[in-house]
């Protein structure tokens, strides 16, 4: 059985821990408040933008456009988004699992364009190659920065570099509600419904003053708005799985300190009867 000692030393050390996780999940409850009011002002936009989009492309025809079509190049770029911090339980993992347990991607034919530090280096460890890493823009996520990543790939596209582009990111549920998504953006795909959806209605997209122009415009700033609404929630989904994260491990602390001051209450009872019991003794053998 472990001594006092070892005991109060275990105990004390536990709470100091649980002091920082506690402060841990308060500065998380704070920073979630914030970034879960600007996912859920920002998704509808998003949303609507994606569904906008695929619709008026399933309208379209056959467009010979470079966006619309898969480039010659078997590379597929993977905008992987996770944080720069740990302590936030699955939340980075899932996202590198749902990466690595594609069957459409690859070590060999995939270029990572990693947005924070954890998902980088555990794919860089698993052999992906790390096109670019862009960990600061998760300190602060801006449109300007989305719009800096999404030229960046768009150019690589377009020059052949690369055939397709896909983003893996954390989509913000609600609070305790987050769910890791990998979806395909270039060259755009659409589901059965639009496409039964387009056949009925029978009528075709027109675009003034062509349709290359306003695809040279509206395609950029498609991806460029789900880039930015992918960071919006993700650090909101990081937020949110940190908070709990660290409720958990105070939780799991204080069941630990409790657990720690029964044993060191009957080290010390049994301390005490020893004692007892050789002064009993000591004293029977004087007498």
């Amino acid at each position: 059985m472990a001594s006092m000692r070892d005991i109060k030393r275990r105990k004390s050390s536990i709470q100091s821990t649980q002091q920082i996780t506690k402060a841990m999940k308060l500065v998380s409850t704070v920073k979630l408040q914030k970034a879960k009011n600007r996912a859920e002002q920002t998704n509808p936009y998003f949303q609507y933008m994606y569904r906008t989009v695929t619709s008026m492309l399933a309208k379209s025809g056959t467009i010979n456009h470079p966006y619309l079509k898969k480039g010659e190049s078997d590379k597929k770029a993977v905008v992987v988004i996770t944080s720069n911090r740990g302590l936030a339980g699955g939340y980075n993992s899932n996202i590198v699992k749902l990466v690595t347990g594609s069957e459409d991607i690859t070590t060999e034919n995939a270029r990572v364009y990693a947005i924070g530090n954890k998902g980088r280096e555990a794919l860089e460890r698993k052999g992906y190659e790390i096109a670019a890493d862009g960990s600061s823009i998760m300190e602060s996520p801006s449109y300007e920065d989305a719009a800096e990543l999404c030229k960046q790939i768009l150019k690589a596209y377009t020059d052949g570099e690369i055939g397709e582009i896909y983003l893996a990111y954390t989509h913000f549920k609600n609070t305790v509600s987050h769910e890791p998504k990998l979806i395909k953006l270039l060259p755009v795909e659409f589901d059965e419904d639009e496409m039964r959806e387009a056949a009925d209605e029978k009528v075709l997209m027109n675009y003034e003053p062509n349709e290359e122009e306003a695809l040279d415009m509206i395609i950029p700033k498609y991806v460029t708005s789900l880039f930015y609404g992918a960071l919006v929630e993700a650090v909101a989904s990081e937020n949110g799985a940190r908070m709990q994260a660290m409720d958990s491990a105070t939780s799991n602390a204080e069941d630990m300190i409790s657990d720690l001051t029964l044993k060191f209450n009957r080290a010390r009872q049994g301390s005490i009867t020893q004692e007892l019991t050789e002064i009993i003794a000591g004293a029977s053998a004087i007498s």
